[in-house]
């Protein structure tokens, strides 16, 4: 080989873009984990270099390759008296994540949603001159809107799945986009699959969700099981299919079901497979949260449900001003399209009495399809990872070196 063509060969191997780009990833939730699994993967697509991820993230996220410190599972945690019984917990983990922007130095911090914890660790980056993306906007509509300049502050760049986010941040001077509901690209995926085979029994087909986190669980499920029962005295032989997005879920299932005496006669719990079962399903009773908003883009009837701790409930009672709405179907339609049976309102009677009604009244269930179909109207088409991805990129300052 000429000394030219060998003096190229090692210029190649000395260059920049052959070193990784680090990425530190915080997504302390099930949603967030695989939100945050796909524009990695969308990432490692477009990006001209090896990506070197770690943080915080779940069994997605694991399998795209991020160095994981802490797992969505034991992070997931929902309301202030919760978050409070574990504060020496999070406190480390804050010590911990915090001191990897010095001793891993990432090239950017990516945050997904979490903004209690995510929006200190965004801070301390911005302090340390690290550029930072947050991913998934606050819900600043919802609550403290004093947040807004705050947020304006620390993050640079802010990436909303609603189309009526960014104008919330007119004035501050943050870059925040719309590009459109992950969501919509998942849907889109589970529709171009062959259904799969579920574990439904006779009768009419039911999805009950009670949530990820093991309280939600608690809480939420002994009241779905008690309504299945009444539903299926009341309209006949019915199938209920409970999804657990993670192994924890599934543990925490089982063992409310193990302490039930009475349960529905075909009653399955199946590893993941959420959007399946609600395109499979006639209606679900769906934990308040994401989950709603794929039954609306699935086309599931619903009853949207939750209940937290009596304190966190009167808490977020007074914070919660000027929202008449908690299931995001219902914020997005600004109107009443789902049923919301929330705190002392779910009772197994109420919820069978729901459900009741979406599978025997015709003229029902097709208003709350048509409303349903406005929503989806709303998030943007399949296409909103890989265009996040792209933003995402053109943050990261060695990228295109």
């Amino acid at each position: 080989m000429s000394g030219r063509n060998q003096a190229s060969v090692n210029a190649g191997h000395d260059r920049p873009e052959q070193s990784p780009i680090r990425i530190l990833v915080c997504a302390g939730e099930t949603s967030g984990d695989m939100y945050g699994a796909a524009i990695l993967r969308e990432l490692r697509a477009i990006a001209q270099r090896p990506l070197d991820c770690y943080g915080i993230g779940g069994d997605q996220m694991k399998a795209e390759g991020v160095e994981l410190f802490a797992h969505a599972s034991v992070t997931g945690v929902m309301g202030f008296w919760e978050v409070l019984k574990r504060y020496r917990f999070f406190s480390r983990l804050l010590k911990t994540i915090t001191g990897l922007l010095d001793t891993r130095r990432p090239d950017i911090l990516l945050t997904i949603d979490y903004p209690g914890f995510n929006l200190r660790i965004a801070a301390q980056a911005r302090r340390r001159g690290i550029r930072t993306v947050h991913y998934v906007c606050p819900q600043v509509w919802a609550w403290h809107r004093e947040r807004i300049p705050k947020i304006a502050r620390i993050v640079d760049r802010l990436i909303a799945l609603f189309p009526f986010e960014p104008a919330l941040f007119d004035g501050t001077g943050l870059n925040i986009t719309f590009e459109g509901h992950p969501l919509a690209d998942q849907v889109a995926a589970t529709l171009a699959e062959p259904p799969p085979i579920l574990p439904w029994g006779a009768g009419r087909r039911i999805a009950l969700f009670p949530g990820s986190r093991p309280a939600e669980v608690a809480r939420l499920l002994p009241v779905e099981i008690a309504a299945a029962r009444l539903l299926e005295a009341a309209v006949g032989p019915c199938s209920f299919i409970i999804p657990a997005p993670t192994p924890t879920t599934r543990r925490a299932v089982e063992a409310i079901l193990a302490r039930l005496p009475d349960k529905p006669a075909s009653l399955a719990v199946s590893d993941g497979l959420s959007r399946q079962i609600l395109r499979q399903a006639e209606a679900a009773v769906i934990k308040s949260g994401t989950s709603t908003l794929e039954a609306s883009l699935l086309l599931c009837p619903c009853v949207v449900v939750y209940k937290v701790s009596p304190l966190t409930y009167a808490i977020a009672r007074r914070l919660l001003t000027g929202l008449s709405h908690v299931g995001l179907v219902n914020i997005l339609a600004k109107r009443t399209v789902c049923r919301e049976l929330i705190q002392g309102e779910m009772t197994p009677t109420s919820v069978a009495e729901e459900m009741a009604r979406i599978l025997s009244d015709a003229d029902y269930r097709a208003a709350m399809l048509e409303g349903m179909r406005e929503v989806n109207a709303l998030i943007g088409p399949p296409g909103a990872t890989a265009r996040a991805a792209a933003e995402i990129l053109k943050e990261i300052p060695c990228a295109s070196k």
